[in-house]
């Protein structure tokens, strides 16, 4: 099927059903009007990124939409497509507000939807709708799926947290929530408008959504990823990204050694169940930058896994090429992992051998830096800069 076929007109949008990964098109009025979602579905309005068919204060919600531009770096939603979970940043992004505050209430409906969710009273958890938009100009929007709060794997804190910002210096909360992407195709008309009229669990409820209210019970969509051989358009970060970038590599300027801690950091952030990790000496490294353990399994009896870790320092222009990864890759024992990382990118013939030959080599590029600094909260140049002044101060 093309991607035209994958497009619902503009005019269609009251009628249609939701497809996963279709798009819905914006309108041509040039003006408010144009919003698909309004006319999609009934009650939800035509601004915010949090929109609601009911009123969160009177507690009356029937369903929600989550709307996601992916356009503010300090908040990146994100969605992982092969563990089907959704990580979303609620609506007090700037300070001056309390937390339950915001103008829409949008964090006030995820406190009450995850205390839903832990209960008796879930059946009071609305469905949640996930839309982004679904290119840079225009108003077409895709939906990417129906979410429950929450996910299987995830400890109740886990879910939603409450997490500091701080701008200009000034200190505030916002959420952090996590979903979980039901296995659910299609959302049929028949049961949008089952909510609308008040009746969640009526003969049109999606089977997974059915489960998840009765018993707690995520069917997880779920979409392996086949073999990703990334762009370098999609390996490098957006303009504020690559200011961030710029200062690491400014920060290491004629001591590139010296960004193997940043990048054993960095790595760390990346996989939380990292254990002891130890830089090499330089004289002698035997070709690995770094050794660790990645620990897998419960507290009471966990099972080291060894990585060798290479970091290279490099500016955008100067990408990793094959001889530089199979450096690691000679390096790596059995049952060992190797983990490359990078202020550049990769260029397309070590993606094609790594990924092609099946090798266990975790490759981290200048935008996966970028992605997991902002969600760190290092969401510009400034404050990476403060970060690494800290972390890894300049030896006098």
């Amino acid at each position: 099927m093309g991607d035209e076929d994958q497009t619902v007109p503009f005019a269609d949008l009251a009628t249609a059903d939701l497809v996963v990964d279709a798009v819905f098109a914006g309108g041509s009025a040039g003006n408010a009007s144009d919003d698909p979602l309004a006319r999609l579905l009934p009650g939800v309005g035509n601004r915010g990124g949090f929109r609601c068919n009911g009123s969160p204060t009177r507690q009356s919600v029937r369903f929600a939409v989550l709307f996601t531009t992916g356009a503010e770096p300090d908040w990146p939603d994100e969605l992982d497509a092969q563990t089907g979970l959704f990580t979303f940043y609620g609506d007090n992004r700037r300070p001056g507000t309390e937390l339950h505050k915001t103008s829409r209430r949008g964090n006030l409906l995820l406190r009450d939807a995850f205390n839903w969710s832990h209960s008796d009273a879930r059946v009071s958890v609305p469905p949640f709708f996930l839309f982004e938009k679904a290119a840079p100009a225009g108003r077409d929007i895709r939906f990417r799926g129906l979410l429950a709060p929450g996910g299987a794997a995830l400890t109740s804190d886990d879910e939603l947290q409450a997490i500091w910002r701080s701008t200009r210096g000034i200190r505030f909360q916002n959420y952090r929530a996590r979903f979980t992407v039901l296995d659910v195709p299609k959302i049929e008309r028949a049961w949008i408008m089952d909510l609308v009229s008040g009746d969640p669990l009526g003969p049109n409820c999606p089977p997974p959504w059915r489960k998840w209210v009765e018993a707690r019970t995520y069917q997880t969509l779920l979409a392996p990823s086949t073999t990703v051989i990334r762009s370098t358009a999609e390996q490098l970060p957006d303009a504020g990204g690559k200011l961030m970038v710029a200062a690491i590599h400014r920060h290491f300027a004629g001591r590139p050694h010296d960004f193997e801690a940043c990048a054993v950091e960095i790595w760390r952030m990346l996989a939380p169940s990292t254990g002891a990790c130890e830089v090499t000496r330089h004289s002698r490294d035997g070709g690995r930058d770094a050794v660790g353990e990645y620990l897998l399994g419960p507290e009471g009896d966990r099972v080291a896994v060894e990585f060798a870790l290479e970091a290279k320092c490099y500016a955008p222009s100067n990408s990793v090429s094959v001889e530089d990864v199979a450096r690691l890759i000679s390096r790596i024992r059995h049952r060992q992992f190797g983990v490359f990382v990078t202020t550049s990118h990769f260029n397309s013939q070590v993606y094609k051998e790594v990924r092609g030959d099946a090798h266990p080599i975790v490759m981290i590029c200048a935008r996966d830096i970028v992605d997991v600094l902002r969600r760190h909260g290092y969401g510009d140049a400034e404050a990476v800069q403060a970060w690494l002044e800290h972390r890894f101060p300049v030896s006098a």
